[in-house]
């Protein structure tokens, strides 16, 4: 392989990493704070292109504001799915809320195939992103390039969210012990709801950029990046916001690199990120850098 070449996928592998870890970081958020897998995350994810498609097309909003309202629309869907779906079961056996998640799910796919129709709809791409830019032998879209100074910027502003104000220190708080953080005065439901509104809100991002990057839209299109996405918050360590972040680099960087160097086996990419997952649970379960937190029975 030429350097050029190289070059190249090591770029659209960081372009793919940083959408991965954008939606990695909802699945860590709420694992962290509620050891619960969100599988709603996925149609989360898939709702706001729809948003933006809408917004754009039917109420002919300007792109940027269509994007806004998206990812306003996706935030506070993720924080009625908690209040309605989960919160009513916060006392009940982890199981009754795994079920929860499962139904919610199943729900928003089949209410978007409902409301939005299941024929494949194509994104409208402003000009900007049409962009092509030229480095040397390496062409880089200015997609790519939006997805990864998009994506660092609104993981900076998480990382700061959550390490440097007080509905931060909640979170971090209610992960290490819910009921004692209840003792102290933290209001559990409200910081609760602020983490699945923010892990929303990127998954809005990264379903954006992603609608960007591959521009069709239908109401499973969340299901294997969703997938994708989980697998790389258990590489990198679920529960863990820095962990889900290497593990979405790795893995979009992993099937970029795979798909280069072994293109006649382009198809197997996806099995060969399920023997990644496999691995990693045999030999590392807690992920890259994670810690061994005893479950609450």
């Amino acid at each position: 392989m030429s350097l050029t070449l190289f070059l190249q996928n090591i770029a659209n592998g960081l372009s793919l990493g940083s959408l991965y870890a954008l939606i990695a970081i909802g699945y860590t958020m709420v694992y962290g704070i509620l050891r619960l897998i969100n599988f709603a995350h996925s149609e989360i994810f898939m709702l706001a292109p729809y948003f933006l498609y809408f917004g754009f097309l039917i109420f002919h909003l300007p792109w940027w504001a269509s994007a806004i309202v998206a990812i306003i629309l996706t935030a506070v869907t993720g924080m009625l799915s908690e209040r309605i779906a989960y919160r009513p079961l916060r006392d009940a056996p982890k199981i009754s809320v795994l079920i929860s998640a499962i139904g919610v799910s199943f729900f928003l796919q089949n209410l978007a195939i409902v409301v939005f129709s299941g024929i494949p709809k194509s994104v409208h791409r402003p000009t900007f992103f049409q962009t092509l830019y030229q480095f040397g032998g390496v062409r880089i879209q200015s997609t790519l390039i939006a997805s990864i100074i998009v994506s660092a910027i609104f993981l900076a502003i998480l990382i700061y969210v959550v390490y440097k104000t007080k509905t931060g220190l909640a979170m971090r708080a209610i992960s290490t012990d819910i009921e004692t953080s209840r003792l102290m005065a933290i209001d559990v439901n409200r910081t609760i709801a602020i983490t699945f509104m923010i892990g929303s809100a990127l998954a809005a991002v990264g379903g954006i950029l992603w609608g960007l990057r591959f521009p069709q839209l239908f109401p499973w299109m969340g299901m294997i990046p969703g997938l994708k996405a989980f697998i790389a918050a258990v590489v990198g360590g679920i529960g863990n916001i820095p962990g889900a972040m290497l593990g979405g680099m790795i893995l979009g960087m992993t099937e970029i690199l795979f798909v280069a160097f072994f293109p006649g086996m382009s198809g197997f990419r996806d099995a060969f990120i399920f023997v990644i997952l496999i691995l990693i649970l045999l030999f590392k379960p807690d992920g890259i850098l994670g810690k061994n937190v005893q479950e609450k029975v």
